[in-house]
């Protein structure tokens, strides 16, 4: 752990080798092709095991050497790595950059009690800064560090912070939402997934090739069948209903299989937490991810739910933020959840759940119709090559896709709505799987008209609000409506000076309350 300014450091000593073993795939395909090649050689087996021993010693040997190359530093005002072996880099991000700093526990690295520090800048692309790896103890005391001196406070009380405040933190941490054994079971039988077909696809084409069949070919298991003795040759036709009956059968058992087991991969051990720093979320079985997002950086929320999961009350929870989590700017806070334990989560980070007597506002008739003709046309030409080149009677489809996309347009219309309250902006959106997103007003960065050509004509526009990390679109809104929320909105923003707020009382209150509206507005 750094304990002076601009200090090299290096990673765990066990880095490497956590890297050496990671490595080891990349021996895994030389070895078996040369076990296919040389098949029908006498000394295919020892040159195989030669292969393998030198790509896994050249990976280790790797792996030391940009072990000994990497190190970082802490500085008053940034972070700086310099890493590579032959070519040299060097990497500094500021302090006030960065959005988040989250902890990462893959399988292998678990097993060391090493962990991957990720700095979250926010940029996308694939450039936020990492640290892998450092133990655990470390990891958390430099993520505490490089939020303290994110804040601007000095180095003693940095230090002081890290080591004293985060074990309250920990005691006073409250637990806003978790997954049981028997919760995780209930949203793996939704998270039905045909994935593992595909996986299943290829390797029948790799099949094919070394056995010299085509295991697609209905003559080949219909011989199969007819020359078989017993039960299966007196079945006759039977045969087949059955065959069908099993291969359906099969898929939803082999789909429930690959759902339950991506949901317990991914969310074993879920909770999040609402401590002095914000939400503390941790997950994942063999992949163990802990985040903590700071609540004044919350920039919006956003509740979705499924087709058939709605029908069970069963909604999802977003952040959205400028971090990143997985690769998207919404950080899930609770992935299977009923509204009764939504609803709190959403007012610890300074929103409000959708009123019920909210002014509801919908979308232009105009854009409903022209949005059903639109989507209904792309069908209706499609149906012409179909009705010239294809079999009598093949043309009914893209019409009846046709009428079906125009009857949910018509319909999914009365779903598409907003709202503005004092301090949010609601959008809500969906027939079978409705959606609402929720924006605070001061919060957003700006507000946008746009308007295509149809639109220009016919009078109706779309709203884009300027979230940081997200998007916020409200489509089909009619022109003087988008005006007045426009007024509204930018009024909103332009009623706070930024830059006269006091960050130092802000910081203290947010510790003692983030949920306070003064308090979101500063942290702003």
């Amino acid at each position: 752990m750094p304990s002076g300014e601009g200090e090299v450091h290096r990673t765990d000593p066990l880095s490497f080798v956590v890297q050496a073993i990671a490595g080891l795939r990349s021996a895994i395909f030389p070895v078996l092709a040369a076990l296919f090649v040389l098949r029908d050689e006498g000394f295919g087996l020892s040159l195989a095991i030669l292969i393998g021993l030198t790509v896994i010693i050249l990976s280790g040997v790797r792996a030391w050497l940009a072990w000994r190359k990497f190190t970082y530093q802490v500085n008053e005002e940034d972070i700086r790595v310099e890493y590579g072996i032959l070519s040299r880099a060097a990497r500094s991000v500021p302090f006030e950059r960065i959005q988040d700093v989250s902890l990462e526990q893959a399988l292998i690295p678990r097993f060391f009690g090493l962990v991957e520090v990720k700095f979250e800048t926010g940029s996308g692309g694939g450039e936020d800064l990492k640290l892998s790896y450092l133990s655990e103890e470390e990891g958390e005391r430099l993520r505490e560090v490089v939020r303290e001196r994110r804040e601007g406070e000095s180095d003693s009380a940095s230090q002081s912070s890290a080591s004293a405040d985060a074990p309250a933190a920990e005691e006073d941490a409250q637990a806003l939402f978790t997954m049981d054994t028997q919760r995780l079971f209930t949203f793996g039988l939704f998270e039905f997934s045909l994935a593992v077909f595909a996986v299943l696809g290829g390797l029948a084409q790799y099949a094919e090739t070394f056995m010299g069949i085509e295991l697609w070919d209905p003559d080949l298991w219909r011989g199969w069948v007819e020359s078989q003795q017993g039960f299966i040759s007196s079945l006759g036709p039977m045969a087949q209903v059955l065959s069908a009956i099993a291969g359906f059968a099969a898929l939803l058992v082999i789909g429930s299989a690959t759902g339950l087991a991506r949901t317990f991969a991914r969310e074993w051990g879920f909770i999040l937490e609402k401590t002095a720093r914000g939400f503390r979320r941790r997950r994942g079985l063999f992949t163990r991810t802990d985040v903590v997002m700071p609540a004044h950086r919350v920039q919006a929320v956003e509740i979705g739910t499924g087709l058939i999961r709605y029908r069970f009350g069963w909604h999802g929870l977003k952040f959205v933020s400028l971090a990143q989590d997985a690769g998207s700017s919404s950080h899930v806070v609770a992935p299977f959840a009923q509204h009764e334990e939504i609803d709190p989560i959403i007012r610890a980070a300074g929103f409000e759940p959708p009123a019920e007597d909210l002014d509801w506002h919908r979308a232009s008739k105009r854009y409903r119709t022209d949005s059903t003709i639109i989507d209904a046309a792309f069908f209706l030409i499609a149906a012409i090559p179909v009705a010239i080149f294809a079999p009598t009677g093949f043309v009914l489809i893209p019409l009846a896709l046709a009428g079906i996309t125009a009857l949910a347009n018509y319909f999914g219309w009365r779903f598409h709505r907003h709202a503005l309250d004092p301090r949010q902006v609601i959008a809500s959106r969906g027939v079978l799987s409705p959606r609402t997103k929720i924006g605070s007003r001061v919060k957003l960065h700006s507000v946008e008209i746009r308007q295509g050509p149809i639109a220009q004509r016919r009078g109706y526009a779309t709203l884009h609000l300027g979230l940081a990390g997200g998007d916020f679109a409200i489509p089909g809104i009619p022109l003087e409506r988008a005006r007045e929320l426009r007024k509204a909105i930018t009024q909103s923003i332009a009623a706070t000076d930024f830059s006269q707020l006091d960050y130092s009382d802000d910081r203290s209150a947010r510790k003692s309350d983030h949920s306070g509206f003064s308090s979101n507005l500063a942290a702003t």
